[in-house]
């Protein structure tokens, strides 16, 4: 199980760190024992979703900036209690790796040995591997290619070839056959599949069926009732709305995530239904909540508001993101307190670029300090809308400057902050 992790106010220093928040970068270098909050926010990952959220790049930078050694985040790595959490936490170590990984893009090449280490010494040593891999520098994996080939099986071996192109799988490949192997067949199913296209013969035999038909396979529940499914999404018919009626309340099933996916593709048409579903609180009220969050009109802008307040206090993080897109859409006012608060106060920080994004539709003069905030933010999407819409200062140019020239930065913040600086 994954460590208890005690969430500081986000009114401190360590509990803005521990949300990646910006306004935390900017002041931990003026604020002793800042180093250490860093330090504890790496050994216990505050992610709500480490699935979703990324706080590598965010940590490392800070680690750079305040010239923090790596020494403690290795002996995180080699603490005696990974080996009694490794069949437990796949994530007691991976906030690590991936700070020692993004180190390293910053230049720091000592955070390449621990790393190395872990790949040939730890319990989740494949991530590690895949972290060296995944830095494209055969030198920092030299010597490893005899390790590889006997600890991995041929599944392992075909998704550590992400990509077929990597200068390290290729230098392994020259001296392992297998890995040469390997990297054979990964190439040759990326050229079947290209080939094969994708399901041409299946949709052809589907659309020549009348709805009645595609309703009648979608209730069998069998392989081909996702096809179905997906057909009706593809025409919009009425049909689907009532298919849902019937599955979503069952769910989690198959059927029923085809039909969410399926209903993604509806448009203003499916407002009426949405918008009953939403009120009656049945099986099929957070799908309504989705579809009123991405066509509805002002006049659904009460119940979002409802459904806003409502998730905020219960620290629903998840269950604020539908109401606060399309708040945001609607350029409702009224709702600028409450994604003031769901900014500062979130443990999700996936969450925060669809506040900054409502926030500049909503109340662009007030976004506008959570913009320069968001250039330092630990998500990737908010940085994007930051390096948008941040107003450009003396400060911003030159955090737009390193986030143009940084190599570890994602391509698409690093061009809209080069965008922003022509």
């Amino acid at each position: 199980m994954k460590n208890e992790v005690v969430m500081q106010s986000a009114g401190t220093l360590h509990g803005q760190l521990q949300r990646g928040l910006g306004r935390a970068a900017r002041r931990a270098a003026d604020k002793p024992g800042a180093g250490e909050y860093v330090y504890d926010c790496i050994r216990r990952d505050p992610r709500y979703d480490p699935q979703c959220e990324t706080r590598g790049l965010y940590y490392a930078r800070l680690m750079v900036d305040l010239e923090l050694p790596t020494g403690p985040v290795a002996e995180h790595l080699f603490d005696p209690a990974d080996a009694w959490h490794a069949e437990g936490d796949e994530w007691r170590v991976q906030l690590a790796l991936d700070v020692l990984t993004e180190l390293v893009r910053l230049s720091r090449r000592e955070a390449a040995g621990p790393l190395r280490q872990y790949a040939e010494e730890g319990d989740h040593w494949f991530d590690a591997l895949d972290a060296l891999t995944g830095l494209g520098d055969p030198a920092l994996a030299a010597g490893m290619d005899a390790l590889v080939a006997a600890r991995c099986d041929e599944a392992a071996l075909d998704c550590l070839i992400s990509d077929p192109g990597n200068p390290v799988i290729e230098s392994w490949a020259s001296r392992q056959p297998r890995i040469a192997a390997a990297l054979t067949r990964v190439r040759e199913n990326g050229r079947a599949r290209r080939l094969a296209g994708v399901g041409t013969g299946e949709r052809g035999d589907r659309s020549e069926r009348t709805e009645a038909e595609l309703l009648d396979m979608a209730r069998r529940r069998d392989d081909g009732a996702v096809a179905a499914i997906f057909e009706l999404g593809r025409r919009r018919a009425p049909g689907l709305l009532d298919l849902a009626e019937e599955i979503l309340p069952q769910r989690p099933n198959r059927w029923g995530g085809a039909v969410c996916r399926a209903l993604r593709q509806y448009g203003p048409e499916a407002l009426p239904r949405a918008r009953s579903w939403a009120t009656t609180r049945g099986g099929c009220a957070d799908m309504g909540l989705s579809i009123l969050a991405r066509y509805g009109t002002h006049q659904d802008i009460p119940l979002l508001m409802t459904e806003l307040h409502v998730a905020l206090e219960r620290r629903d993080w998840g269950g604020a993101a539908g109401p606060i897109e399309g708040l945001g859409r609607l350029r409702a006012g009224e709702a600028v307190p409450l994604l003031k608060t769901a900014w500062t106060e979130s443990t999700y920080s996936y969450l925060r670029p669809r506040v900054l994004t409502a926030l500049t539709r909503t109340a662009p003069h007030t976004a506008e300090s959570y913009t320069i905030e968001g250039l330092w933010d630990c998500e990737e999407g908010v940085r994007q809308v930051a390096s948008q819409t941040a107003p450009l200062t003396p400060e911003t140019r030159i955090r737009l400057q390193r986030l143009h020239h940084d190599d570890a930065e994602e391509p698409g913040v690093r061009a809209t902050a080069a965008g922003r600086l022509m």
